[in-house]
This record gives structure tokens, C-alpha cells and sequence, in this order.
């Protein structure tokens, strides 16, 4: 718990992700990685520098999963939380019929939750995109668009002012999915009915594969993105490789 709120907090400080007096709403699927993440700033909010507040946020696509756990772990973590209620996945697969879904599911939950965040006075949205996730990205975005992309670590939405923020781009997805069964933390089973069958996926594996030849490639291309071309992704303080937790 320690070492991942560390590499946490050397996160938000190397991005400057977190100011006094922010309000905060995590996005929580009821995922391993966004449930995580909302752990993890639920333990650096008693003893971060700069005082925030923390709510969580789950946008219910209407696909029957049941977030009681979810609401369970958020009472005792002393975090208030909000489930909203859509139909998004109905719209997508029963009425539209979406044979590529995904694109138009992922804007209609970004909207669904910009806008709830909007309502309820919130000024950032913390992710749960991991260090996998951000390779991953990248590789994808060379691949399918040809492009130099990925996400940014602090993206200024400026059409809401609202302001996303990644906190766990320094723990690799091996580290979560350990420290997810080592809590007993509660994960809501995903019943998207493309779950596990996207292009991402297949980046994924791929990854995985050449990781086995090049066991730095993923470090190689995360520290890439670092110097350049992005940016963005450059940090305020020296960046040190996180190790995955065995």
C-alpha cells in the first residue's frame, strides 16, 4: 500500500495533478483499475500536502451490474459516492445495433460523465490508466492511425473546464492486478459484450509478445514518450523506473 501510493504521489507531484482546495471524482467501472485508483487516493487524502476532497463516480450503462460492492468499499474508505444511471448499453446494442460499438460507447460515457461532473461541482476527473495502458496507447495510435499519440497525463478539457488527471501512469497493470487480490478489493464483472475483443486487446498481446524478446520495451518506449515527442508527458521532477510488484 505504501510503495503504491509513493509511486502515486511522485505521479501527481511530477505532473502537478493535484492543488489545494481541488474537488475530485474518480471514475469508478467497478474495474480492477479504476477501483484501485480509488483506493490509493483515498489513503494519499489523509496525509497529502495540499488538502482535497474525494468523491467517486459510476456512470451505470444500463448493462444489470450491481455496484453495491462498489458502494460498500467507498463507505469505508469515507468517500461519498454517486452511481448514474443510462441506457447507454441498451441504445448501443439492442436499438442501434453498433457493429464497431466502442468508439461511440466510450463518447457516450465520457458525455454522460462530464456531464454529471459538471452538475455536482467538480473541477477534475482522476483515471485509472496505468503504465501499460499508456504503452499500449501509444503503439495503437502508431499502428492503426499512424501517429505519434497517447493520452496526456493532465488533459485540460477545455470545452467544461474540467481537467482530467492519471495518477497511476508510474504502476505497471501486473502491480494493480496484484495489489487488487492482495486488498480483496471488490471488482465488478464487465458485461460489455465485446469486453476482451477489441483492437486493444490485440496491442496488448502484442506487447506481450515482443516483450518476451525485449524485455525493456515497454520501459523504452514510456521513457520515449517522456523526452519526446510528446510534450505533455515530460515530468517536473527525475523520472525513475517503477518496478512491477511481484
Amino acid at each position: 500500500m505504501q510503495k503504491l501510493m509513493g509511486l502515486v504521489r511522485r505521479c501527481v507531484d511530477d505532473y502537478d495533478m493535484i492543488r489545494a482546495g481541488d474537488k475530485i471524482a474518480v471514475g469508478v467501472s467497478g474495474g480492477k483499475d479504476s477501483v484501485v485508483l480509488l483506493t490509493l487516493l483515498a489513503g494519499l487524502k489523509k496525509y497529502f500536502n495540499k488538502p482535497f476532497s474525494l468523491e467517486a463516480i459510476t456512470i451505470d450503462m444500463g448493462l444489470g451490474m450491481d455496484y453495491a460492492p462498489v458502494a460498500a468499499l467507498c463507505e469505508t474508505l469515507e468517500v461519498p459516492y454517486h452511481v448514474v444511471k443510462t441506457e447507454i448499453g441498451p441504445i448501443i446494442f439492442d436499438h442501434r445495433k453498433e457493429k464497431n460499438p466502442c468508439s461511440m460507447c466510450a463518447k457516450m460515457r465520457r458525455g454522460a460523465l462530464n456531464q454529471a461532473i459538471l452538475d455536482m461541482g467538480f473541477n477534475k476527473l482522476a483515471l485509472g490508466h496505468h503504465y501499460d495502458d499508456a504503452v499500449e496507447t501509444f503503439v495503437m495510435s502508431l499502428i492503426y492511425e499512424g501517429r505519434i499519440s497517447c493520452f496526456q497525463p493532465v488533459t485540460d478539457l477545455d470545452r467544461t473546464g474540467i481537467v482530467q488527471i492519471r495518477p497511476m501512469l508510474y504502476i505497471h497493470e501486473k502491480t494493480v492486478d496484484n495489489f487488487a487480490l492482495r486488498q480483496a478489493l471488490p471488482i465488478i464483472e464487465n458485461r460489455c459484450p465485446v469486453d476482451k475483443t477489441t483492437k486493444r486487446e490485440e496491442i496488448k498481446q502484442l506487447v506481450f509478445d515482443l516483450s518476451k524478446t525485449y524485455p525493456d520495451l515497454k520501459e523504452r518506449i514510456f521513457g520515449a514518450m517522456q523526452r519526446l515527442p510528446l510534450p505533455e508527458w515530460a515530468p517536473h521532477g527525475r523520472y525513475k523506473r517503477p518496478k512491477e510488484q511481484e
